[in-house]
């Protein structure tokens, strides 16, 4: 009986420190909580529709005809416009039967001029191969942003989206290519308006490529910019559908 009353003081004693100890650790703990740097989400490409854009030229480039009937290809005429808020360049096409807005930003622009470099490197070397199935995405991966519709008053989507970067041949002819990989759009309120946009690669002779290489050119944006010289100014995008 002696031996139990002697621990009941040293118990006493210990359970304040044991409190006083778990309060310090405690605020220790939120103070750090609060004082630890907060990680920021990593920037995310978008391009706003309302934006300020302006034409900076056009371009040309071919795309499969409807279903790839034959191995066939179409050539159409694409307006190219900068959006100077978002540093985006937005090729403007409606192949069939949806219009689309592809958008590419600095860092997207900057690849493809390297990859084309990377690909003219390889034609005059002529070690391009018509059989290898790993042509379309040879030189890289680019995140970009698309916006499409089919017509003017239906649904306007959008969603980030990728692109692969390499090489075609089609009717034994070689192509640079920009194969266009789907994009989802969710819609908050309503499941039925969700979308997803199909693949469409687009090819590019060396001379097409070059002249949209020439408008992705910084220098060439940067001039415009400053020296307001800005050819072809639309505000509206929408009245040709």
């Amino acid at each position: 009986m002696k031996k139990n009353q002697r621990k009941k003081p040293a118990l006493r004693l210990l359970s304040p420190v044991l409190a006083a100890l778990i309060l310090v650790l405690a605020a220790t703990a939120l103070i750090s909580c609060q004082t630890a740097p907060k990680k920021k989400p990593a920037d995310v490409f978008t391009v706003h529709w309302d934006s300020p854009r302006f034409q900076i030229g056009e371009v040309e480039v071919q795309v499969n005809t409807v279903l790839g009937l034959s191995g066939k290809l179409k050539k159409l005429t694409v307006p190219v416009f900068y959006f100077p808020q978002e540093d985006a360049v937005v090729l403007r096409f409606r192949p069939e039967f949806t219009t689309y807005q592809q958008c590419w930003s600095g860092r997207g622009r900057l690849d493809f001029i390297e990859a084309l470099n990377k690909y003219n490197e390889d034609y005059d070397a002529r070690v391009l191969e018509e059989r290898n199935r790993k042509s379309s995405r040879k030189y890289g991966l680019v995140q970009g942003y698309l916006i499409w519709q089919q017509f003017q008053y239906t649904i306007r989507a959008r969603g980030t989206m990728n692109m692969e970067l390499g090489y075609a041949f089609k009717d034994r002819a070689p192509y640079f290519q920009v194969n266009m990989l789907s994009a989802e759009y969710i819609d908050e309120i309503s499941r039925d308006s969700n979308r997803t946009s199909p693949v469409l690669p687009m090819f590019y002779t060396r001379a097409q490529a070059a002249d949209l290489a020439a408008l992705f050119n910084r220098e060439y944006l940067d001039d415009l910019t400053r020296s307001g010289t800005i050819p072809n100014v639309r505000t509206d995008m929408d009245d040709d559908y």
